[in-house]
């Protein structure tokens, strides 16, 4: 791919992945403040562990921006093929942190059911309830606007992040049953939505931790995606046949190796203007596609 392009294009992921991870970590800040006020004089202990949930989200936006950053790095002598897998390595990180928060949230839910410490939890005030559902809406809010943007750029991390914000969301409804729960005499109800949500958390993490690694081991790309390549390689004239094609991820970019057939009777210089239209075609259809290798073979 053009190396001007290419820069260009790595410079509006960026641009895109530090907008978003900067919403993320003004909103995460203004929620830690209020829910742990909150939680402080609505004496509710739910709402502290909420806010301090909300506050590892932090911590999750300042990876991702690292992560991007570097991967939007030119290629160096020592990494000459890009930088792009450091997004996927900031990926795993935030699966990591995503299965501590869950379990974390998993092991308090059990210990506070089989304890029975719940029924002596003091009946917060309407202000804890309240900052739960603020906590809802907003996180789930920040939830779909991080999906849209990762969607957008292809980001793996901006997608593990966009994952946080609903393990938050999620934690704040646990939050809300307890809390509501508790006010109506029912405390139980807080650890066994947390427990259920622990599952959901735990779930987010291992799919964003197998899709990282998808793009560590040099997987190839989806099927959909890899019908579509041949579809377009068959479309350039002088394209006879396909003999061999190869795809994999490298990082959230595509790394193509393919060997078409052509008429043995063309010359040298047609094989190979016909080799840049596979090369060209495939590079402007695919904006993921970040480099193309094509072998010209006769056709036997």
């Amino acid at each position: 791919m053009d190396r001007e392009l290419l820069t260009e294009k790595n410079e509006n992921v960026q641009k895109v992945a530090v907008r978003v991870s900067m919403v993320s970590i003004i909103g995460n800040l203004v929620l830690t403040i209020f829910k742990f006020l909150a939680g402080i004089l609505a004496h509710s202990g739910a709402m502290v562990s909420d806010a301090v949930h909300s506050a590892s989200d932090i911590v999750s936006s300042i990876i991702v921006i690292i992560g991007v950053k570097i991967a939007g790095k030119q290629e160096d002598e020592n990494h000459p093929y890009g930088h792009e897998r450091f997004e996927s390595v900031a990926a795993i990180i935030l699966a990591v942190i995503l299965v501590v928060v869950g379990g974390t949230i998993g092991i308090n839910a059990i210990k506070t059911i089989a304890s029975g410490s719940y029924k002596e939890m003091q009946t917060p005030g309407m202000l804890a309830l309240i900052a739960s559902i603020v906590s809802i809406v907003a996180k789930t809010a920040m939830f779909f606007y991080t999906r849209v943007n990762a969607n957008k750029i292809l980001s793996t991390a901006l997608k593990a992040e966009a994952w946080h914000h609903l393990s938050d969301a999620l934690s704040s409804v646990g939050a809300l049953i307890g809390i509501g729960g508790a006010m109506l005499g029912v405390a139980v109800l807080e650890p066994i939505a947390s427990g259920v949500i622990c599952i959901m958390i735990l779930k987010a993490a291992i799919d964003i931790f197998r899709d990282a690694i998808d793009q560590m081991v040099d997987k190839s790309c989806n099927d959909k995606t890899e019908k579509s390549i041949r579809s377009c390689i068959k479309e350039q004239e002088g394209v006879e046949y396909i003999d061999m094609l190869h795809t994999r991820m490298f990082g959230n970019k595509i790394y193509v190796d393919v060997e078409i057939a052509v008429d043995p009777n063309k010359s040298l210089r047609e094989g190979h203007e016909i080799a840049e239209r596979v090369h060209d075609s495939l590079e402007e259809n695919f904006s993921q596609i970040k480099h193309v290798m094509v072998h010209v073979n006769p056709v036997e």
